[in-house]
């Protein structure tokens, strides 16, 4: 039977979602990655750091942020995805738009949290190919810092994700502003992440922002930065194959 080009075009839409999931896959480490709980079942993933050890980052700052932001939007996903199991097809529309709303909201933030609780705990210096690649996308390591710097501080004193990413759809690496836990580029992989909501920051900083962000930089994991970087690459080439 032959295919319309609407419906060629959406069964090579889905290969491609397919083939990248599959190459995510095959690179990712051996050991269990967060999210593989059943709906309504996951957990929060413990620091990856000493938190007593960061540098200009108190344990108490850090801790609360793990405890409380982070594990709350984990344990409000729960109670969402738990919802949305009763969800059928006489559940007024409004219900299951606020739910999906809500689902989107707290499943973000548990991605970001872990990607920016992942991405801390180092020295600071970058290396590797992420370093190469952000001065040759960017002109220089100090170009990309400086940019990445300002749309942190942009973020100052409201709330917001800075994100440093993989964008497959362009195939370059791009700084991102991201909102709301719900506004971010729609074909990318996060592989630098800093939180900009004040709890990141206040408890320490007050509404010091660049303080935090230097301190944020201070303790950048740049080996997980890298690995991440390393997995993005890998997908991108299954693509284009």
């Amino acid at each position: 039977m032959d295919l319309t080009r609407r419906e060629a075009f959406g069964a090579l839409a889905v290969g491609s979602v397919a083939l990248l999931q599959s190459q995510l896959a095959s690179a990712a480490p051996a050991k269990p990655e967060p999210g593989k709980a059943e709906a309504g079942k996951h957990t929060p993933v413990p620091l990856p750091f000493d938190p007593k050890k960061l540098k200009g980052i108190s344990e108490k700052l850090i801790v609360s942020h793990h405890d409380n932001n982070y594990a709350g939007a984990v344990n409000n996903l729960n109670k969402v995805e738990d919802e949305l199991a009763r969800v059928n097809k006489d559940t007024p529309g409004f219900l299951v738009s606020g739910l999906r709303e809500r689902e989107l909201t707290f499943s973000n933030s548990r991605i970001l949290h872990e990607l920016y609780f992942g991405n801390l705990g180092g020295s600071g210096k970058p290396g590797g190919a992420i370093e190469k690649a952000l001065a040759e996308r960017f002109s220089s390591l100090g170009r990309w810092e400086e940019l990445f710097r300002a749309t942190g501080a942009s973020l100052g004193g409201g709330s917001g994700w800075t994100v440093l990413a993989f964008n497959f759809h362009t195939g370059v690496l791009h700084t991102y502003w991201a909102g709301n836990h719900t506004q971010a580029v729609a074909f990318g992989a996060p592989l630098l992440v800093m939180d900009m909501y004040e709890h990141a920051y206040q408890m320490d900083y007050g509404a010091a922002a660049a303080k935090y962000i230097d301190a944020f930089f201070s303790n950048i994991q740049w080996d997980e930065v890298n690995r991440r970087f390393e997995r993005a690459q890998k997908a991108a080439a299954a693509l284009r194959a």
